[in-house]
């Protein structure tokens, strides 16, 4: 390590060779900044977990455009959309379809004790309103009431009960006093806000949900027609109906803005982003101790090298040096360790924990700006001491 460190700096590594020299504070050091960025990279790992879950039931879509209601901030919240809208969407240029879009909650209670929370998507069967092939070829079934395609990707869904549903094998449970028959699988997956999905016919959803009514859905949708931009239909459709109830939004604007919304005004958001912010300051005052006690320990001879000419910039290169090192030193086993929680969480709870390459290169950039922060803080005290006055 020395002798790369001495090719690499073109000098003798004395930042190196002062942190080994106490090894013991040398592992805590390490230990300090591993700990910073494991926290950094569970919050990271929970706020991307939520960003992709927030996306997940509008990949599927075949929509180009949704129209909510003007209190809706995500998908699944907000007041109901008169049918009306549907009507007069349908006469503005562009657009080559419309279909109502309900969403309600239930909660199932299995057999086997435990509870899945299903978010219910109620929709046309008649029109193609997913683009997944395993949700648009079950369509014809679920014209017949009371049928159900079940997530086979939800939390607390066993591979068993879902293997015997594709293999043709009914599966039936009740849902709010009605007696569903789930037929075939699909997947999207667990969020934050729900164990998973369910997707019934517009008619079956309002059997269940006795107090929606057929004449205001959660959203409509809107297919625009071939070879017509969204964001001119987009445009069209607000010309043509009175924005004071509803928010016309493409698709991709309406995911953008849940997502904006789930992860800086949602309590469960700015917790992860917070937890980021801690583990940042943590990092700092670990390394800005163990730097900080390091200069003093040698205040000494730096006095000395101070005093026969060497300017600050040279002893802010050994404790830049010092802080690289710890830093570098301290990402590796705390990368390795956030790998193994990631798989336990997904594993656990069917949230998309994933470590991306661009998170990685991201908290290393930003343990290293951290180190170096506070490798400048501490050579404060030398930069302003009179060497005369040290001895």
């Amino acid at each position: 390590m020395t002798a790369f460190l001495t090719a690499l700096l073109g000098r003798l590594p004395i930042g190196w060779l002062q942190l080994k020299h106490n090894r013991s504070r040398l592992a805590a050091a390490i230990a300090g900044v591993a700990f910073a960025n494991i926290l950094i990279f569970m919050q990271l790992g929970f706020l991307g977990a939520l960003v992709e879950t927030t996306k997940l039931p509008y990949r599927p879509m075949v929509a180009d455009i949704l129209i909510s209601a003007s209190d809706a901030n995500t998908l699944s919240d907000g007041s109901n959309v008169p049918r009306q809208r549907l009507f007069q969407a349908l006469s503005v240029p562009g657009v080559a379809d419309a279909s109502p879009f309900y969403l309600g909650k239930f909660d199932w209670q299995r057999d086997n004790g435990t509870t899945v929370n299903f978010q219910v998507f109620g929709i046309d069967p008649t029109k193609p309103v997913f683009h997944d092939p395993e949700i648009d070829n079950a369509r014809a079934e679920l014209q017949l009431l009371d049928t159900a395609l079940l997530d086979r990707s939800a939390r607390n869904i066993d591979t068993a009960l879902a293997s015997g549903i594709d293999g043709g094998s009914v599966h039936r449970f009740e849902a709010n006093g009605r007696t569903l028959s789930a037929v075939r699988t699909f997947s999207i997956g667990a969020g934050f806000e729900a164990d998973g999905y369910l997707i019934v016919s517009d008619q079956t959803f309002l059997k269940m949900f006795p107090q929606r009514t057929a004449g205001a859905p959660t959203h409509i949708l809107i297919t625009v027609a071939p070879g017509t931009s969204p964001q001119t239909v987009v445009q069209n459709l607000r010309n043509a109906i009175p924005e004071k109830d509803v928010i016309i939004r493409s698709v991709e604007e309406a995911a953008a803005a849940d997502e904006a919304y789930q992860t800086t005004e949602r309590p469960v958001g700015v917790i992860f982003g917070f937890g980021v912010i801690i583990g940042v300051l943590v990092g700092l005052i670990i390394v800005y101790q163990v730097l900080s006690t390091d200069v003093a320990d040698h205040l000494s001879e730096y006095a000395t090298l101070k005093a026969v000419g060497y300017k600050q910039s040279f002893f802010l290169s050994i404790v830049f040096e010092e802080a690289l090192i710890l830093a570098v030193f301290g990402f590796v086993p705390g990368v390795l360790f956030a790998l193994g929680l990631y798989d336990v969480l997904t594993s656990a709870t069917g949230l998309p924990v994933e470590m991306t390459g661009t998170r990685a290169v991201a908290v290393l950039f930003g343990t290293s700006a951290m180190c170096l922060i506070s490798g400048a803080i501490a050579t404060r005290r030398l930069a302003g001491a009179n060497p005369a006055d040290l001895f």
